[in-house]
């Protein structure tokens, strides 16, 4: 698809939901990256819809666990800052961005890399 019709899809999108929003949608809550999530004022189907605008671009994987987990109805509530100490805060994925991880020998990393040690040695058939 062209990138200025996939814009234009997004921007239609947006506007739709923006409008679905104000007519039936109620603010649940807001997580740490500025996403805003909403619950539909009607009960359809014995459940009520759940759907999130996002702060920036819409890129699902800045929506955090215990947000997803309402998104999903796997919980009723969603349970922020009920984090285990050994937990670290979430990130969006980076790939394919500049904070993208790029292992030594990358392209963009110099395009070295270490040397073989040596110690590899090659399987033969009937060996």
């Amino acid at each position: 698809m062209d990138q200025r019709l996939a814009d234009a899809y997004i921007l239609r999108m947006t506007i739709g939901t923006r409008l679905f929003t104000l007519l039936h949608g109620r603010e649940v809550g807001r997580d740490g990256m500025g996403n805003i999530y909403y619950e539909d004022r009607r009960l359809r189907d014995g459940k009520r819809r759940r759907w999130v605008m996002y702060a920036g671009a819409p890129e699902a994987s800045t929506v955090p666990p215990e947000w997803h987990a309402w998104l999903h109805y796997t919980t009723d509530a969603p349970l922020p800052g009920a984090h285990r100490p050994w937990q670290k805060p979430h990130q969006p994925n980076a790939t394919g961005t500049i904070a993208g991880y790029r292992p030594p020998g990358h392209d963009y990393q110099g395009g070295h890399r270490a040397r073989a040690t040596g110690d590899y040695e090659a399987w033969t058939p009937g060996s």
